[in-house]
């Protein structure tokens, strides 16, 4: 919402319950104005937001990320809401709600500098609560207290006092209270402001059989949240007579959310040589579950702000490593048993219209409805990922709702830059014309390898050209991408050399060691082209020069990828999709060579390479449920995991529910 909406609704507000007594001699008007807004009914919404907490002395709370807040013992916060309110005659509000909050991710570069032989953190809170507010019609300042519980667990920490080996975990009960400000916005969402302490009873871990002194754990927890609820009337499962909202919708912002459950799994396979990066020989069931909020707000003319907070919890087959064209694209890098919460995209879009013909803009999101130039130029800052804006096909783009390997939905050897979950912070400008549009970016790489810490000592930068046409009557695209990133990464040639006159050192020290700012460049050719209605094909091939590190996203030098996505119009079920297409990935010679001698990469290293091109198979089925959810059928094939020949193959079976509205 604009702030003109914003002061217009506050001061509508206020005048309905501040006007002066002699509007009460106006009876149309007063009662009106008394029921501006009724706040009973059903809702679910989620929050997100900042906290901290302490665990008592010597306890050595884990710092957990701020990202422009100040590290803390929970960082930023996020997590959802269910509840209900009756509102009184007298405008008292009653209600009942209960909530679940999460934390952030470690801060690394914090751990590292207090290094301590364990951690103490809070996995998550939990709470159920009674309310009691005043409506003052659409505002409504309440206090709130009940029922408490969370999850502590210790990391005892390995010799470095940073790497944790072995986590202890608790429940705690104990009790909650605070207060908040609601505010009905537009159509049945609320916006909220909430404070929180929560006292949870004290817990002793006994760390006796690691040679440490028991620790007494006794969490206070002090919790700000912002928050989106969205209301119900008394009966939400049913659909509203006059199929009115409470208040009129606006156009000027959006929400929307997605969740995705997706387990994998694979049987075992031939194995006669392993190491940590290797996929287990005995096979093995894992599973990865995102939850993600999509908020959008016009500010003025061609401004908009985006801003998706996002839960993941769960771990890819082996944490996430022994194959170069991973499985599952919904796998992160960080794993976490419990949901670790991320402000994964916030950024600011402007659009300079050129004049000339327009087009609708769907509502969608990261998108708000309306029109726009197609002439126009687009001009993005902030955090985001590299393939909202690049590398994009219609038909193998999305591991939510087409193909989950990563080297199907993406170019396999661009290494764009990213942290451990994908994204990365920069600017993107785009240029569009009916017929084509070019799009450049400034990017922040890793600080290292694999790092989750963003730097802006070096950078990453990528062009692409796109290319509309027909063939046929049926239209298509070709995109063309380049990429150059400066990193902290170590020549392939250097190391091995260093290696051959020092066996006695590890190759994976004389890595780290080697480790400078380098470059890597590469190029990408990317085509869509539908061949009759609800049939199209798609192919990637992309190349990087393979002499230093991958820096940011997987360990692939040349990969050629393509398919085929048919819609289920021809058998009657025109929403759902089948999906079929392969993949071939390999490395420089350098690279292989490196991997030979006992190297890891981002992903795979298998201790020695009998190096053959890793080839991959992808099939799916993904059958729709209804208006807002799908679930997927997914069959893998690979033949040499992690380019050896000596391994596998591997087949990996997955399932994906995914939900959206």
């Amino acid at each position: 919402m604009t702030m003109k909406h914003i002061l217009a609704i506050a001061s509508a507000s206020l005048a309905g319950n501040w006007l002066p007594a002699a509007a009460a001699d106006l009876p149309l008007k007063a009662p009106a104005a008394h029921i501006l807004y009724n706040w009973t009914g059903f809702y679910v919404g989620g929050h997100f937001g900042y906290g901290d907490a302490s665990f008592g002395p010597g306890t050595n709370p884990l710092p957990e990320q701020g990202v422009f807040l100040p590290h803390s013992a929970t960082g930023l916060l996020g997590g959802y809401q269910l509840g209900y309110n009756r509102q009184l005659a007298n405008g008292v509000v009653l209600g009942v709600e209960a909530d679940s909050t999460f934390t952030s991710p470690v801060d690394g570069p914090a751990l590292a500098r207090a290094p301590s032989p364990f951690n103490t953190t809070i996995d998550y809170v939990g709470t159920v609560r009674g309310r009691m507010g005043y409506a003052f019609g659409r505002f409504m300042p309440y206090v709130t207290g009940g029922f408490a519980w969370g999850h502590t667990h210790i990391n005892v920490n390995d010799g470095d006092g940073v790497t944790a080996v072995f986590p202890v975990g608790h429940y705690q009960t104990g009790w909650t209270a605070g207060l908040g400000l609601e505010f009905a916005v537009s159509g049945n969402w609320t916006a909220k402001a909430e404070y929180e302490y929560v006292d949870l009873a004290r817990r002793t871990y006994d760390l006796g059989g690691f040679g440490l002194p028991n620790v007494d754990a006794d969490p206070r927890i002090h919790l700000f949240k912002l928050g989106l609820n969205y209301q119900f009337d008394d009966t939400p499962w049913m659909a509203s007579v006059s199929d009115k909202t409470k208040l009129p919708e606006s156009t000027d912002w959006n929400v929307h959310a997605q969740t995705t459950v997706l387990p994998q799994g694979y049987g075992p396979i031939h194995s006669p040589y392993a190491s940590p990066l290797s996929l287990p020989g005995s096979g093995q069931l894992q599973a990865t579950w995102t939850t993600t909020a999509f908020l959008g707000a016009r500010l003025w003319d061609g401004g908009e702000v985006y801003f998706n907070p996002e839960l993941a919890q769960g771990f890819g087959l082996n944490g996430t490593l022994g194959l170069a064209g991973f499985s599952n694209g919904e796998a992160q890098k960080a794993g976490a048993a419990f949901p670790k919460i991320r402000a994964q995209r916030y950024y600011l879009k402007q659009t300079f219209g050129l004049g000339g013909e327009q087009e609708d803009v769907a509502d969608g999101p990261n998108q708000l409805a309306g029109k726009r130039d197609i002439d126009r130029i687009t001009v993005i800052v902030g955090r985001f990922a590299v393939g909202d804006f690049f590398d994009g096909n219609s038909y193998a783009k999305d591991p939510r709702a087409d193909f989950m390997n990563w080297a199907m939905w993406s170019s396999g050897a661009y290494d764009f830059p990213a942290d451990l979950p994908g994204y990365t912070r920069g600017a993107v400008v785009e240029l569009n014309r009916k017929d084509w549009a070019v799009r450049a970016a400034l990017l922040q790489v890793p600080s290292a390898p694999n790092s989750d810490v963003l730097t802006f000592k070096t950078g990453g930068s990528v062009i692409e050209f796109e290319e509309r046409h027909s063939i046929a009557d049926q239209p298509g695209k070709l995109r063309l991408g380049a990429f150059y990133n400066s990193g902290n990464t170590a020549n392939y040639r250097d190391v091995l050399a260093i290696a051959a006159v020092n066996p006695a050192l590890d190759i994976n020290d004389i890595t780290i060691a080697n480790q400078r700012d380098r470059m890597k460049y590469g190029f990408y050719a990317n085509l869509e082209q539908q061949i009759v209605k609800d049939v199209g094909l798609f192919a990637r091939a992309s190349w990087n020069d393979g002499q230093n590190q991958i820096l940011s996203f997987t360990d692939i030098d040349r990969s050629l990828s393509g398919g085929l996505s048919v819609k289920g119009s021809f058998w009657g079920r025109p929403d759902d999709t089948v999906g079929i297409g392969g993949a071939i990935n390999g490395l420089s010679a350098a690279h292989r060579d490196f991997l030979a001698a006992g190297g890891t990469g981002l992903l795979i290293g298998d201790g020695q390479l009998n190096y053959s091109p890793e080839r991959i198979l992808e099939a799916y089925y993904a059958w729709k449920l209804n208006t807002w959810t799908t679930l997927t059928f997914d069959y893998q094939f690979v033949a040499n995991p992690a380019y050896n020949a000596d391994r596998g193959s591997v087949s990996v079976f997955s399932g994906r529910l995914h939900a959206e509205f």
